[in-house]
């Protein structure tokens, strides 16, 4: 699949040019002809004979913008300077800090916020523990827990490297819902030490966010925890992608007349993200599912499955799928098929994989940055196509999702997340792309659509309350204060 030039991959390039004559427009010529976009052009200094410009280039990748570096400096009469990499930039220093939210302005405030005015409020939590909700930054507070060992389409590059994405994560979370959420990249990936240090620092948040943690030990730290703690513990890998996934299937469906307990879906995936998209989808309907992984089509009768351990995520695949007996590869599977969902490898379909599937095929190819099969490929035969790419219509985006459910979780004071919470998350989310907006190359939201985080928090909020896993009211008020909506105000 050819490549586009992307911000991600955007340079700033200072040059120096003469005052006269076509270096300008040379300079356009240059990074265009090498299949760059040039996105800003700024003079920062002139003179009478040379003018100092800082040009903003797209590139496609770092090679590439290198390349187009080269094609700049061989301009008679440039001479190029410094060289910026945009994104870098963003992330020096990092991306996220602590703020207070009260000024220390005189020994008043300092003995209010410290010491020793914060020493009864202290007595206060120590009474009566659930004031620590109400009394610290615990009640809006999310934990994104790593060990860096699956990391984005990097793999395991440990809890340094993870670092970066844990920040935009954490950032997300504040700009999207208002959450205060802190990385914590974990130097361990052992199970049984990460279970452990998560419980440690529980008391300091009212939910556990992970990220990012390899396939299978991912299930047994989410189950472990979510059986220890008394806070709501989400896999975004996980969860964060069924919700999404099925939101987006919801409309793609309503686009092509089709029903959920009716249509054949195959699915190229057998790790964290495919398992759960896998159950999220059978608790809405889903009756003929079909999954395939590196070996093939998943089946009880597989050989490989022998060795898989009775509780494994395979073994409950092959349980759970499959009612027709389908045996083969992928691509035996997902002829005739309704839809196709992949989070797995580049390229393991093609055109004329898609074009033998039914008429009206849904294909969602997810897998990032390159897809299971090229989109524009899959659009001419199928009749919706979604990705996880910004550069095509339908990004199936977990930023959609995370920011809401948690809001949703922390305004509930939840105590875990069920399947009703995810099925209510997924309708919302669906629901706010309207009837009349609705098309094929709009079946999801942007994630800067100004409804998505309330309307799916909301929903969350609901289905936790309605499941009993949330308090049916606010406890009660702590000593000397009373808290209403806005807030906590001075009790009478």
């Amino acid at each position: 699949m050819a490549t586009v030039p992307s911000v991600s991959n955007s340079i700033t390039v200072r040059l120096e040019v003469p005052a006269r004559g076509n270096a300008v427009s040379m300079i356009t010529t240059a990074v265009e002809s090498s299949g760059g976009s040039v996105t800003g052009l700024d003079v920062t200094a002139s003179g009478h004979e040379r003018l100092r410009i800082d040009v903003t280039v797209a590139a496609s990748s770092v090679a590439h913008g290198e390349e187009i570096v080269e094609k700049l400096r061989a301009i008679d009469g440039v001479a190029i300077g410094k060289v910026s990499d945009r994104t870098f930039l963003m992330h020096l220093g990092g991306k996220i800090e602590m703020s207070a939210k009260h000024p220390i302005r005189n020994r008043d405030d300092l003995s209010m916020i410290y010491t020793p005015g914060v020493a009864r409020v202290c007595m206060a939590i120590a009474e009566n523990p659930d004031d620590a909700r109400r009394l610290t930054i615990k009640r809006n507070t999310v934990a994104v827990v790593t060990d860096g060992s699956a990391v984005l389409g990097l793999g395991n590059i440990g809890p340094k490297a993870a670092l970066p994405v844990m920040e935009g994560k954490a950032a997300l979370f504040k700009r999207f819902a208002g959450i205060d959420a802190w990385p914590l990249c974990l130097d361990t990936q052992d199970t049984d030490q990460i279970v452990e240090i998560v419980k440690a620092i529980a008391p300091g948040f009212a939910g556990i966010n992970l990220e990012d943690i390899s396939a299978p030990r991912c299930f047994e730290i989410e189950a472990r925890l979510r059986e220890a703690l008394d806070i709501p513990v989400f896999h975004d890998d996980q969860h964060g992608t069924a919700i999404v996934v099925l939101a987006a299937l919801t409309n793609a469906l309503r686009v092509v007349g089709k029903e959920f307990g009716r249509v054949r879906v195959v699915m190229s995936g057998a790790g964290a993200a495919g398992t759960a998209i896998l159950k999220l989808l059978l608790a809405a309907g889903v009756r003929h599912a079909v999954v395939a992984d590196v070996h093939g089509v998943v089946h009880p009768s597989r050989t490989d499955l022998a060795q898989a351990p009775e509780d494994s995520a395979l073994r409950w695949i092959a349980e759970h799928t499959n009612p027709e007996g389908v045996t083969g590869t992928l691509k035996d599977a997902v002829r005739g098929a309704d839809v196709f969902i992949g989070v797995s490898a580049p390229n393991v379909l093609d055109g004329e994989d898609v074009a033998a599937m039914a008429e009206d095929a849904v294909v969602f190819a997810l897998a990032n940055p390159d897809p299971e099969v090229d989109p524009a490929v899959a659009r001419q035969t199928a009749a919706v196509v979604a990705t996880g790419r910004s550069d095509f219509p339908n990004q199936i985006n977990n930023v959609l999702v995370f920011p809401g459910v948690f809001r949703g979780l922390l305004d509930a004071q939840s105590r875990n997340v069920n399947t009703e919470m995810m099925l209510a998350a997924a309708r919302a989310l669906a629901a706010t792309v309207q009837e009349d907006q609705l098309n094929a190359n709009y079946i999801i939201p942007s994630v800067f659509h100004p409804d998505v985080a309330k309307t799916v928090a909301a929903a969350v909020r609901e289905a936790a309350q309605a499941t009993g896993s949330a308090p049916a009211h606010t406890p009660a008020g702590t000593i000397g204060i009373t808290e209403g909506a806005d807030g906590v105000a001075p009790a009478l």
